[in-house]
């Protein structure tokens, strides 16, 4: 039988903590093992994964967020993957519909998520720790997550995490996206906090990755539906600011047409007002991500350029 070992990376004290590890301890089918990393404090998420799972013993790690509560049966759908696909690598889920109560940004942003990984299902080409599996030894093979500190890559939860994925999916390793195994997000948000996540946290390492891999592939939060919207945000803010309201009213609707779907879900789930909200946030949402596009290209020749001054 294959054997699971669930790794927490809780180094900075989550609150959700109890809650998350109730779930798991909880569930059907449980893990034959928890490793809980908590010290050293100044570890980030990657370099805490990466210490717990050199601990591990079970066949395949379970990496779990400590403010994700999962479902009662996620283990024994992870288990069975594993057990019936000799070729499956990786698997990772989804949050779920119905996300803690934390307000309307909190509500919005953890429903995306659940939608676009909802949409996303199959082989993937990326990679989720906050519900994601890995065989262990084709973890180690790889060297886990990157937590190199000389230029601090990823001191905070960012892109580790899909870096890890690119690089499997690069040695021919086979990912797949169940979004059948879920977990309820805990996290709350407020709009400063999804904006900077969105721009630092997220935006701006993510275009870096790609850049640097050379990889912009169509997957998830980078397929076209959601560059579409986020050219069409520019071009509503545009409209906006030029006081064009064929150009803002034109977009508006494009993007209430393109995310539909969504704003139904928000519909359904927390009610008319969060789907009407949603728009907005939506729109601050593709425009962050828009953002990053000239900040990381400021960055990157700015870098450059300071490698180059000291040989002029």
């Amino acid at each position: 039988m294959t054997t699971l070992t669930v790794v927490i990376p809780a180094t900075d004290g989550p609150v959700t903590l109890d809650r998350a590890l109730a779930a798991v301890h909880g569930a059907m089918d449980p893990p034959e093992e928890v490793i809980l990393v908590e010290r050293p404090a100044d570890l980030g998420p990657g370099g805490a994964r990466n210490l717990g799972a050199r601990q591990a013993s079970g066949d395949v790690l379970v990496f779990v967020d400590a403010d994700v509560e999962v479902h009662a049966d996620a283990f024994a759908r992870i288990r069975n993957a594993f057990e019936h696909d000799a070729s499956l690598s990786a698997l990772f889920g989804s949050y779920d519909d119905d996300p803690d109560a934390g307000g309307i940004v909190s509500d919005f942003r953890n429903l995306l998520h659940h939608h676009v990984h909802q949409q996303g299902a199959g082989v993937a080409k990326t990679f989720w720790s906050g519900l994601g599996a890995i065989r262990r030894d084709v973890f180690l093979k790889l060297g886990g997550f990157d937590q190199r500190r000389d230029d601090a890559r990823f001191p905070r939860a960012s892109v580790e995490d899909i870096e890890l994925g690119m690089r499997l999916h690069a040695q021919g390793g086979r990912i797949l996206l169940d979004p059948e195994v879920q977990g309820k997000h805990l996290k709350k948000w407020t709009l400063v906090s999804m904006t900077k996540t969105d721009l630092v946290g997220r935006g701006v390492p993510w275009l870096r990755l790609v850049l640097e891999k050379g990889s912009g592939e169509a997957t998830l939060n980078l397929g076209w539906p959601h560059r579409i919207g986020t050219a069409a945000s520019v071009l509503f803010l545009a409209g906006l600011v030029l006081r064009r309201s064929w150009l803002a009213g034109g977009t508006l609707a494009l993007l209430i047409v393109l995310d539909g779907p969504f704003y139904a879900l928000l519909w359904r789930r927390r009610g008319l007002g969060a789907a009407a909200a949603g728009v907005p946030l939506h729109v601050v949402h593709r425009l962050t991500a828009a953002a990053a596009v000239p900040i990381t290209l400021a960055d990157l020749l700015f870098e450059e350029w300071s490698r180059e001054a000291p040989r002029r």
